[in-house]
């Protein structure tokens, strides 16, 4: 950067709109060049061209298929645990003011095609592993559930009916039989006698005449089963379930369930049909199972057998689809940010647009006028080293259209402009208020949260992100609050020493004053209990409030008459200066209407009402009332009456305040009119002389003058560069400016003149959210310290070991109540009364925000989307 530039965090930096020809052999690699930079923010060339019928298409289809690709192998190596090594991607960042051969090469288009082949290669053969390791896994599970289900209904098998219906403690004893409202599932065939089953009628039941099926299910559908089998089937069915201990995987879904095991006997293969198709609808397995003993044998020791020869196949297929994943998962971050970095480089080739004769690209693109030299260096550079004779050219444009607003920021003040950002993007080249508010948000949450003992614990919270901030940058996929801290961890440190500060001046510790210098008042030396103590002024306190008042009575009718006029001074202060902002942008941007028809007469109308209320504040402070024995004016009955009734002065505060008062008033009515009617006629009067002159309109008039200002569009480059063989000036106006209307001025102009009269009263008072805050925030500091650790040092200061346990407890609730409560939730509310101070009260007296960013084409980016 150059030590003559005008580029600093106070105004957005001076951006040049450019046009590339770049030669189509080494377009891909002056992309990557340009990406590497992060400075070029490029503009759509083919803005009437479907997406799907621009150039590289293809070429974007292609490595979005290898994306897919990387996609399904990081799933694969995550599903099976696979330790992927740390990549850093510090080469890809370019720090400003980095020279073009000083920048890393990428891979070329060849060693990207390669990549992409063998991305390609490896996913066809993993893919075909997972598959066939998948395969192994439901084969072994269904294997293994099948066996749980022979070895659990074999026991009803082996059983005699009649015993193990009779007998509860056999294993059937699990078994439960299917009822619905007290109806048995066999009413027809399960007879009652004395008490018991008709073991006879049962056994013929459970003869060969029977069908049954079997199988799992989840535990959760079995009741549903048994219902629903019961109404299909009208009660003609016997079921049995049993309980499996272990979970087992659902082949499936690949997940653990708890099932049943049941067995339902019903009447012909129609029913059994009926039952095998209720059972898959409620994602049940069936399982072929044999009531013959040589039988089950015969199945179960194939089974056995089988799961032998899985487990071999799949430990051997598992060993070699964790090669292959190791192989893959020691490349595939790199691969990932080479291929998302490629993709956007075609992507951004899709902006540009062929010549005639389709041997060069054509681009147009907005950069800050600092990075010109960069970006010139480092396309010569990509057009030496690839061997081509056809030099890159870089035109600048003088034009109209508006550039994006670019402020330069780095990890301190970065976070402040966000908060900026957050409200609106500035105008191009208009005051940034970022910079004020580095000073400004801290300090004004510190006039609500003023306290030393909770600004050390906000500050010392801060000051752990800060020191370990490159561990936690590191971290991936941050808990959202905990990275919203993190982001603004220079903002919570400031605002933390601010707090110190200003707990200071309030002489506030955790509720409790400090004696840091000797009291400014004499206490009566002998008292009563009972009587009322009267302390004398004996000096002045050297800074901060006097300790002497903590505890007394009017302590709180003290601090309050002192906090509220405090924020109106520090309201006026804010909004003043904030104000003068908008003289800076007048300046800067040659508008002298404005300067005389809006600054003037709002400055003149602020200071007559609420800057002479903030003197008489300061000089009712400055006089000793009590020593003159004359009562204190209320400045409020004196700013009201000063309306009301110009000239009547009810208390005076001072000798020739009536006639004062009513030439302020004067003053505030004659801005009235000269803020409405000033700047509407005087454009009025310049539309008709630009009219006179040949133009259409006045802003067709600016429009021609300000392309017509060579001198100060040649003074962005040197002389050396503006003579290059890659370099020179054309002009395009393609942005047909605005009509000027007068009835549309005059109508922005009443709203202005309304907005800015009403909120010079409603923003003053908008201030004594700084009071109210912080007496709120010191009153319940207070009462949190009373009701516990002051309790405690009261009550149980004589229960010996017993009293300092409770004490103990009693200090650990008061700092934990004291950090959730005071420090996090009191002091987001201040921050945010902050916030809405800066956005609203100040940002509303200059602040345009018209503006929209500046997105350059930036590898940092892309990789920091892909690391999300």
């Amino acid at each position: 950067m150059s030590s003559d530039s005008k580029e600093a965090i106070f105004r957005s930096a001076d951006m040049l709109l450019v046009q590339f020809y770049i030669a189509s052999e080494i377009s891909r690699d002056c992309v990557s060049v340009l990406g590497q930079l992060g400075n070029v923010q490029f503009r759509d060339m083919n803005q009437n061209v479907n997406a799907f019928q621009r150039s590289f298409v293809k070429e974007i289809r292609r490595l979005g298929n290898t994306q897919r690709q990387l996609r399904y192998l990081d799933s694969v190596i995550r599903k099976q645990q696979v330790r992927v090594p740390v990549v850093s991607w510090d080469h890809l960042v370019v720090p400003s003011g980095t020279q073009g051969p000083d920048i890393t090469r990428g891979p070329s288009k060849s060693q990207i095609d390669d990549l992409v082949s063998v991305v390609e290669q490896y996913e066809q053969n993993i893919r075909h592993m997972d598959e066939n390791y998948e395969q192994l896994v439901n084969n072994a599970a269904s294997l293994l559930e099948h066996r749980v289900v022979l070895q659990g209904t074999r026991r009803f098998f082996e059983s005699r009916l009649s015993l193990e219906l009779a007998d509860d403690t056999s294993p059937l004893s699990q078994l439960r039989e299917t009822q619905d409202e007290g109806d048995h599932l066999l009413a027809e065939d399960r007879l009652l006698e004395n008490g018991r089953l008709n073991q006879t009628a049962e056994l013929n039941i459970m003869g060969s005449t029977m069908n049954f099926i079997s199988g799992t299910i989840e535990s959760d559908k079995f009741l549903t089963l048994q219902r629903i089998l019961w109404r299909v089937l009208r009660g003609n069915l016997y079921i049995n379930h049993v309980p499996i201990e272990e979970p087992i995987l659902d082949p499936k879904t690949n997940q653990h369930k708890d099932k049943y095991i049941f067995l339902i006997f019903t009447h012909g293969e129609t029913l059994i049909s009926r039952c095998k198709k209720i059972v898959e609808s409620l994602d049940g397995t069936l399982y072929s199972v044999d009531s013959d003993y040589e039988v089950f044998k015969s199945q179960l020791d194939e089974i056995n057998t089988k799961i032998r020869d899985l487990n071999e196949v799949t430990e051997h297929t598992q060993d070699r689809l964790l090669l292959e994943l190791k192989e893959v998962a020691a490349d595939i971050e790199r691969w990932k940010i080479e291929i998302a970095k490629e993709k956007g480089i075609y992507s951004v080739l899709n902006l540009f647009n062929y010549d005639q004769t389709r041997r060069c690209l054509i681009a147009e693109g907005w950069i800050p006028t600092n990075d010109l030299g960069i970006i010139k260096s480092s396309l010569r550079e990509v057009t030496e080293t690839s061997g081509t004779d056809i030099n890159s050219v870089v035109n600048v444009i003088n034009t109209n259209k508006t550039p994006p607003t670019f402020h330069r920021t780095n990890k301190f003040t970065e976070a402040f402009q966000s908060i900026i950002d957050a409200y609106g993007i500035a105008t191009y080249q208009e005051v940034n208020p970022g910079l004020a508010a580095v000073v400004t948000f801290p300090f004004m949450f510190a006039i609500m949260f003023g306290d030393v003992g909770h600004g050390i614990v906000l500050f010392l919270a801060a000051l752990a992100l800060v020191l370990n901030e490159k561990k936690i940058g590191a971290i991936k996929n941050r808990d959202e609050i905990f990275d919203m801290a993190y982001t603004g961890r220079y903002i919570l440190i400031l605002m933390g020493a601010f707090s110190i500060y200003t707990g200071f001046l309030y002489n506030d510790l955790f509720s409790k004053s400090m004696t840091f210098f000797k009291s400014g008042w004499k206490w009566p030396e002998t008292w009563k209990e009972g009587d009322t103590i009267t302390g004398t002024q004996s000096g002045v306190y050297p800074i901060g409030l006097d300790p002497a008042w903590h505890g007394t009575e009017n302590n709180l009718l003290f601090t309050n008459s002192y906090k509220m006029k405090l924020s109106i001074l520090m309201g006026f202060a804010h909004m003043s200066y904030s104000f003068y902002f908008s003289l800076v942008n007048y300046r800067f941007f040659n508008s002298r209407v404005d300067v005389i028809g809006n600054f003037l007469p709002g400055l003149f109308f602020m200071q007559s009402i609420f800057g002479y209320l903030s003197l008489t504040i300061i000089y009712k402070w400055c006089i000793d009332w009590i020593k003159i024995e004359k009562p204190a004016p209320s400045l409020l009955n004196m700013l009201i009456n000063m309306f009301l009734s110009p000239g009547s002065i009810e208390e005076q505060l001072y000798p020739g305040q009536g006639f004062v008062q009513v030439v302020l008033v004067l003053i505030a009515l004659v801005c009235v009119p000269w803020l409405l009617l000033y700047k509407p006629l005087t454009l009025k009067k310049m539309n008709t002389q630009s009219v006179e002159l040949g133009y259409t309109d006045l802003h067709e008039h600016n429009q021609a003058v300000q392309l017509g200002q060579t001198d100060e569009q040649e003074s962005i480059v040197s002389p050396e560069e503006s003579l290059s063989e890659d370099f020179f000036l054309i002009n395009e106006a393609d942005e047909a400016p605005e009509k000027f209307e007068f009835g549309d001025v005059m109508i922005h102009q009443v709203i202005h003149t309304i907005e800015f009269c009403l909120n010079c009263v409603s923003h003053t008072a908008s201030y004594l959210r700084l009071w109210a805050l912080s007496l709120a925030h010191n009153q319940l500091s207070a009462v949190l310290w009373d009701m516990t650790i002051a309790n405690s040092f009261v009550s149980y200061k004589d229960k010996g070991f017993a009293g300092c346990v409770i004490v103990f407890f009693l200090f650990g609730m008061w700092f934990v109540l004291t950090v959730c409560i005071l420090v996090v939730m009191e002091g987001t509310s201040a921050m945010l009364h902050s916030l809405r101070l800066h956005w609203v009260e100040a940002m509303s007296k200059f602040f345009e925000g018209e503006g929209y960013a500046y997105t350059p084409f930036s590898f940092y980016k892309i990789l920091n989307e892909l690391e999300e």
